[in-house]
């Protein structure tokens, strides 16, 4: 269904590009006052008629073209949405499991959007010696060695298992234990 469709929309192209060729032909040739044999009145009639089928088609197509493309750009922005607040949902029952002070919630939001140490201390008008510290409680409660694992627990959390190759699925049934950050957040906080 999908190959036809497309099928239709380059066919409909084509007949658009040979309608603007036809007209712009034409207006040429009228500019310079040539009256060439294949625009004599009776086959003029059904070339426009054509030529406004092709037109009409175009316009129809793409009306749909952009309705369809609104439509896709407004799901988007609500699957954005959605992602989005699971996100801030997987943080915030992180940051409660390990026990993380309002102060260290901060930093380790602001880790998460990748800010540097300086940054995160001008924005919270401390040190950088303190938002060391807090960064180095924050990796220990959440028993990482640093910003890309702590990313990684949040975003493995909202990943699915049918991302993971088929062998490792088979592997941690058979092992019955979990893979990478998952043991992270079960542990115990600090």
């Amino acid at each position: 269904m999908r190959t036809r469709g497309t099928i239709a929309l380059w066919a409909i192209a084509a007949l658009q590009a040979i309608v603007a060729i036809f007209f712009s032909v034409c207006f040429l040739l009228d500019a310079v006052g040539l009256e060439p044999e294949f625009l004599i009145w009776q086959s003029h009639e059904y070339q426009q008629t054509v030529l406004a089928i092709g037109l009409n088609l175009g316009v129809a197509l793409g009306w749909i073209a952009l309705r369809t493309s609104l439509q896709r750009a407004r799901l988007a922005e609500e699957k954005m949405r959605r992602c989005t607040s699971e996100f801030s949902l997987v943080m915030t029952q992180h940051f409660t499991d390990w026990r993380l002070t309002p102060a260290e919630r901060d930093v380790a939001v602001f880790l998460v959007k990748g800010l540097s140490t300086r940054d995160i201390a001008d924005l919270r008008g401390t040190s950088e010696g303190t938002i060391k510290a807090q960064t180095n409680a924050i990796y220990r409660k959440a028993s990482v060695t640093g910003r890309t694992q702590l990313l990684s627990t949040f975003i493995e959390d909202l990943m699915d298992d049918a991302l993971m190759p088929a062998e490792a699925l088979q592997t941690v049934a058979v092992n019955g234990s979990a893979i990478g950050p998952a043991t992270r957040s079960n542990a115990a906080p600090a």
